[in-house]
């Protein structure tokens, strides 16, 4: 069971160009660091971004933190690759690196 959640997370991480897991949903964040999160891609013009609600299915809830071997919610993903959470995005986006990585 495990493996399936694993490969169902990495379908949607490489799947799309941008993911989010976050807690709730971009026009309903459950959580403020998940509602930072959105800000930020809002901010940096990232209109359209695949979201997953962690809050809806535990599984992907634990698998996430396990497939990035990361503890916490959000967790964001550009181009397949793990960015971080909400400290981390902040962070760069405050620097300018987050723009250039969605830029790249």
């Amino acid at each position: 069971m495990t493996t399936d959640i694993q490969q169902l997370i990495h379908q949607q991480v490489t799947g799309h160009t941008v993911v989010l897991y976050m807690k709730g949903s971009p026009q309903f964040p459950q959580c403020g660091f998940s509602a930072n999160a959105v800000r930020i891609l809002h901010a940096l013009g990232v209109k359209e971004f695949f979201s997953v609600d962690v809050l809806q299915n535990p599984e992907i809830r634990q698998g996430i933190k396990d497939y990035a071997n990361w503890p916490t919610i959000p967790q964001l993903y550009i181009k397949g690759e793990f960015v971080g959470g909400s400290d981390i995005m902040t962070e760069m986006y405050q620097s300018g690196e987050l723009k250039q990585l969605l830029a790249s």
